[in-house]
């Protein structure tokens, strides 16, 4: 698979992304990391959001959620990624164990009080917009609380009123 995920980061070079995120062992990461151009962040994925201990466990992981997202984590800051994808739950870990100087993406953003339906769904370690930035979150990836709500546009424009309002704060 090194070789496929090479050959993949190679093909987008033609493309204007600025994140390609990697989820799989060393030799992907690896192969990624030496294809990217310098527009490019490479982002690993440490655990899906949609997984919590039990899944991890049937999965055959013997260690906590905690445990494998910062482990995943150094071994891909020091093969060269550029940060990670990782839930907002974990990210006080990552900023305090690893630093600044790296990007954390923070996905299964969904919202706390409001109508647009259940906090959660299939995801399982959630944080809504506010807790994953005040976490250390770098970006946030929202496509449920958007791509479901009865008005899209609202929804969308609504969630960037919230981060205004956030970082006007800060």
């Amino acid at each position: 698979m090194p070789e496929t995920v090479k050959k993949a980061v190679s093909q987008l070079q033609r493309w204007p992304a600025a994140f390609i995120t990697v989820h799989g062992n060393d030799g992907m990461l690896k192969a990624a990391v030496s294809q990217r151009k310098k527009s490019m962040k490479i982002l690993a994925v440490t655990a899906l959001t949609s997984l919590d201990r039990a899944d991890l466990q049937d999965l055959g992981f013997k260690c906590d959620v905690k445990n494998l997202v910062l482990s995943r984590a150094r071994r891909a800051l020091k093969l060269g990624c550029d940060g990670v994808v990782s839930s907002g739950l974990e990210a006080p870990l990552l900023r305090k164990s690893l630093g600044e100087n790296f990007l954390v993406v923070t996905p299964g953003i969904r919202p706390v009080d409001n109508d647009e339906g259940p906090k959660t769904d299939d995801q399982k370690r959630t944080t809504d917009v506010e807790e994953a930035f005040t976490n250390g979150a770098d970006y946030i990836v929202v496509g449920r609380p958007v791509m479901n709500a009865p008005d899209r546009r609202a929804a969308a424009t609504g969630i960037q009123e919230r981060i205004a309002t956030l970082f006007a704060k800060g």
